[in-house]
């Protein structure tokens, strides 16, 4: 369906990169980021003709060249500077800090513009960027942009691509605002009238992130003095987010009814881990075991964080397309694991 919408895909794995590939996404919409490329990572990339690499240090570079060099051919980069920028969101998932590994600094940016300026094997097209995840404010963009535009001016190098990353968060809870696209587009049109680059999102988790649900049942309720722990059958293995950073998900019952309950209910799963919980909640609606509960908005973030902890095999992905139904991925069965 992306593929179909004329998308391409970041990728940050040979195995994100051949999934694009064999989903049928051009290799010149597909862009491979990431800190730690392996020799062969980058040589299927390479023969693959993809977009760009995106490099995020001067050893990958010399990788990259040395490889491309091999070849008997001139490779296609990007160098990710890290902007310092705060996006004002989880540190867990920012990525555009100076404490934070990904990118270079400045200095050392424009040090790896005269590097590659001088190679005969790797030309230099993209100035990459990428401040964090699930940013919900146009202001750390704004600055993000601000940055690059006198970094691009103190290099005086013109750059086909200026890839922006992504980030662009959505809304999880009543509580959580909305990303301005609007102003978030005017910042960017303005930086456009200065610079004739090409620009690269990597919309990601704004795409899928309100599309995706995960059911889940109730296999016991433990009655406890101030709260009643809700058990289910699903467990930070299916939906890591909430144990990995605190993230809360719109929890809903399948069938509704007109009984709350006066105990809060904290929703947890059967793994031997006092971080596996998903949400605590007060005035639920009253659950009884085998009843069925809803997780919003897990398209992004969920099966691809997924695992095998404690053996647990994951569960099945059902696509809901109009009136069609159907099964895309099969429960894993215990005899795949073992």
């Amino acid at each position: 369906e992306i593929r179909k919408l004329g998308l391409g895909a970041d990728v940050v794995s040979i195995g994100e990169l051949m999934m694009a590939l064999k989903a049928g996404i051009e290799p010149k919409k597909i862009v491979f980021s990431g800190v730690g490329k392996t020799a062969t990572e980058i040589g299927f990339a390479i023969d693959k003709k993809i977009l760009l690499i995106n490099a995020e240090s001067k050893s990958e570079i010399v990788e990259i060249e040395r490889i491309a060099k091999s070849k008997k051919i001139t490779v296609n980069i990007g160098i990710r500077l890290n902007p310092n920028t705060d996006a004002k969101t989880l540190k867990q998932i920012s990525t555009g800090k100076k404490e934070n590994k990904f990118g270079v600094d400045e200095k050392v940016f424009f040090d790896l513009v005269n590097y590659v300026k001088l190679s005969k094997n790797i030309k230099l097209k993209c100035l990459s960027v990428h401040i964090g995840s699930q940013i919900l404010d146009h202001k750390p963009y704004k600055k993000m942009l601000n940055v690059i535009g006198k970094i691009i001016k103190k290099s005086n190098y013109n750059f086909e691509f200026i890839d922006l990353g992504g980030g662009m968060g959505i809304s999880y809870e009543k509580t959580n605002k909305k990303l301005n696209y609007q102003k978030y587009n005017t910042a960017i049109n303005k930086f456009l009238k200065d610079h004739k680059s090409k620009i690269i999102f990597e919309p990601g988790r704004s795409i899928v992130g309100n599309i995706g649900s995960l059911i889940s049942k109730v296999i016991y309720i433990k009655e406890n003095e101030k709260k009643d722990f809700i058990i289910l059958d699903a467990a930070m293995n299916d939906l890591m987010r909430p144990a990995l950073y605190g993230a809360n998900h719109k929890t809903l019952p399948v069938i509704k009814t007109n009984q709350v309950s006066k105990k809060v209910y904290e929703f947890v799963g059967p793994i031997c881990e006092s971080t596996d919980k998903f949400t605590t909640l007060k005035k639920f609606q009253k659950l009884k075991e085998k009843d069925l509960i809803v997780m919003c908005d897990t398209g992004a973030y969920g099966m691809s964080l997924s695992s095998n902890y404690n053996l647990r095999p994951k569960a099945a992905e059902i696509l809901i397309k109009g009136s069609k139904i159907n099964v895309i991925k099969k429960r894993q069965k215990l005899e795949e694991l073992i």
